[in-house]
């Protein structure tokens, strides 16, 4: 992983008070930030190990903000970065010298319920969990749950097509999105989609979701919420060796079995884990997994005996089923805690590839030789039920050359989901961080295609620049 930026341009930056100027007048006062001070919180997101200082922040409130912010871009040529909360592990809204950052967390507002059809219309700003807390009343959930869900926001979730822990079940983003409001690079806004499950004609939709801010800003969405199952219940099974851990997983969705989430920790991470949430996760096991069903108690307790018993035959070293609300919680507290609880003893990493789950024994051996390699260790934390690998490769950043060696070390960790039969990301999106690497998973053909689209939305490359596509070679509008 060698992450470069273009040189900015210097005519836009000598511009950067005039540009101000301009858009003093579309959004309230504070709503612009200028100061180097607090365009400080700005300079970088989830990848903090980059930084970049943008030419000016706004944070518009409503959808014609944006629209008139996005116009006067364009006219002037400057690059915008969208950005929902930061929370991109892939450097997805870093921003440039020459860039404006349009941040949409001002846009919280739900704008609709309709329990009736099972939709919710929302701001693109609001948090991932929010919707959840809003038709929780009505005994409903919005189902994508990223483990940064408290604060990324629905627009990051759209633009990366997160996914999380209940998506093996559930789909990510873009199984649970019906609409969205759209702004393009000219300010234009159009409606993609709808309250309703499918549209005629071309899926732009689909385009839209996952396309990391390439093609226009996210303002408002229309996302699908599903009415929450009778109960659910995790277990906790623990393994002699990471190998077993990984056949099990194959060997339960073999089955037929499609329990909500199967989550996997190896060693490190339990213990790191564990020292921080207290959850009850073995600290005796190699490899670990959090396999969660739902239904009604008879349904929990035949999926679970079904699924304890296919774990019999991985020899497991412990299996413990949640008795209680709070065991369950903490768990998942557990769990969702694991990136920031890392973060407590040491730099890291996060790497975001995917893999057939037949593979998942196999590559699990590699990362662990690859880590071993450069000398580094590795805590692999992921959604083991559809293939979903996050290995958090540990190096201090004070160190000269760990830095690098963890970059090496991701870089071959990527290769190799590509070269089993998956690809470079499963929710994290490309970004900058595997920007340079699209072209292990795609010919120069595959790419020109890709590119080709970006030019029909936006011709001169002003959107959310230096991302997803490797710098050289991009195909001229």
């Amino acid at each position: 992983m060698s992450i470069a930026f273009p040189v900015p341009d210097p005519e836009i930056v000598a511009r950067r008070e005039p540009i101000i100027a301009g858009l003093r007048p579309l959004v309230a006062a504070e709503a612009l930030i200028t100061s180097e001070d607090e365009r400080r919180a700005f300079e970088t997101d989830g990848l903090t190990a980059y930084r970049r200082m943008p030419l000016a922040v706004v944070l518009p409130s409503t959808t014609e903000e944006v629209s008139a912010v996005m116009a006067y871009c364009h006219r002037n040529g400057v690059r915008v970065v969208p950005r929902g909360a930061g929370t991109s592990l892939a450097g997805g809204a870093i921003a440039q010298e020459d860039a404006v950052i349009l941040g949409v967390g001002k846009m919280t507002r739900v704008l609709d319920l309709d329990f009736a059809n099972r939709t919710a219309r929302v701001q693109s700003g609001i948090t991932n969990l929010a919707i959840s807390g809003a038709v929780s009343h009505e005994g409903f959930f919005y189902a994508p749950d990223p483990s940064s869900q408290l604060a990324c926001t629905i627009a990051g979730n759209i633009a990366m097509n997160s996914g999380g822990a209940h998506c093996l079940k559930y789909g990510v983003t873009t199984n649970n999105l019906l609409g969205v409001t759209l702004v393009m690079n000219d300010g234009t806004v159009v409606e993609i989609g709808g309250d309703h499950l499918d549209s005629g004609g071309y899926d732009l939709l689909g385009l839209v979701c996952g396309s990391e801010g390439q093609l226009g800003i996210v303002t408002e969405a229309t996302v699908r919420i599903l009415r929450a199952a009778e109960g659910a219940r995790p277990a906790l099974v623990g393994f002699s060796s990471v190998e077993d851990a990984g056949a099990c997983t194959a060997a339960i969705i073999a089955a037929g079995i499609i329990p909500v989430a199967i989550e996997y920790m190896d060693r490190e991470a339990i213990l790191i884990t564990e020292d921080f949430a207290q959850a009850g996760y073995p600290r005796d096991a190699e490899a670990m997994l959090i396999i969660e069903v739902e239904g009604s108690d008879a349904e929990i307790d035949d999926m679970l005996g079904r699924i304890a018993a296919i774990a019999e035959g991985f020899r497991p070293t412990s299996l413990k089923v949640s008795r209680s609300e709070a065991e369950s919680a903490a768990i998942w507290k557990g769990r969702k805690s694991a990136f920031g609880a890392t973060g407590r003893i040491s730099d890291y990493i996060c790497m975001d590839g995917t893999i057939p789950t037949g593979q998942l024994a196999h590559v699990l051996e590699r990362i662990g030789a690859i880590c071993a390699g450069h000398g580094l260790r590795v805590a692999n934390v992921f959604h083991a039920g559809d293939g979903n690998l996050h290995p958090l490769i540990l190096f201090d950043i004070n160190k000269p050359g760990e830095m690098e060696k963890a970059e090496a070390a991701g870089d071959e960790i990527l290769k190799l989901c590509v070269e089993v039969g998956g690809c470079l990301t499963g929710e994290h999106g490309v970004g900058i961080e595997k920007r340079e690497l699209m072209r292990f998973q795609y010919t120069q053909a595959d790419l020109e295609q890709q590119m080709r689209v970006k030019n029909v939305f936006d011709p001169a490359w002003l959107m959310n620049p230096a991302k997803v596509f490797p710098l050289e070679g991009r195909v001229a509008a």
